[in-house]
């Protein structure tokens, strides 16, 4: 399958310690199976970083990996989930050099601005776990890759001139 990595440069050499932290999943690269929703990061990251310009970069990798991952460890969130929004938070949280959990993959929804709303709700106790779930159940997801370590980041295959 294509996924792309939005950003304001094309990325010759995935560097993890780019990836910033405190994000979704954690410090790492990121990718979408979505071309748009890619093109999206990387037009915020142009803004963000108020320089260069939206640029995507196509990998190819192998998906059966998110299924018979014998070698590698991954965890997979189907959709919004009490676990997953447990998992979101303690990521958020972490603005240290070491991951707070030992994935070499993770698969699953954005915390997009919705979603971020919803969290912020529930951490600043205005709703119960229960309500955020429910919450979220009106929001369709948008799926996001999360590859953390180097041995993942060898499943990623780049594809030159992808249009």
């Amino acid at each position: 399958m294509k996924l792309y990595h939005g950003s304001n440069v094309s990325i010759e050499t995935i560097d993890l310690k780019r990836g910033r932290k405190g994000k979704d999943f954690g410090q790492g690269f990121y990718l979408s199976a979505d071309r748009n929703q890619a093109q999206m990061m990387a037009e915020r990251t142009v803004d963000r970083e108020e320089s260069g310009k939206a640029t995507l970069t196509t990998f190819e990798f192998d998906e059966d990996i998110l299924k018979n991952h014998t070698t590698m460890k991954v965890k997979v969130f189907e959709g919004y989930s009490k676990e997953w929004a447990e998992f979101i938070m303690m990521n958020r949280r972490n603005k240290t050099d070491k991951q707070a959990h030992d994935y070499d993959i993770v698969y699953g929804p954005i915390a997009d601005d919705k979603v971020g709303l919803q969290i912020s709700r529930y951490q600043l106790q205005y709703i119960q776990m229960n309500e955020l779930i429910r919450q979220l159940s009106f929001i369709r997801p948008t799926f996001q890759f999360f590859f953390g370590t180097k041995r993942a980041i060898r499943l990623l295959h780049k594809i030159e001139n992808d249009e």
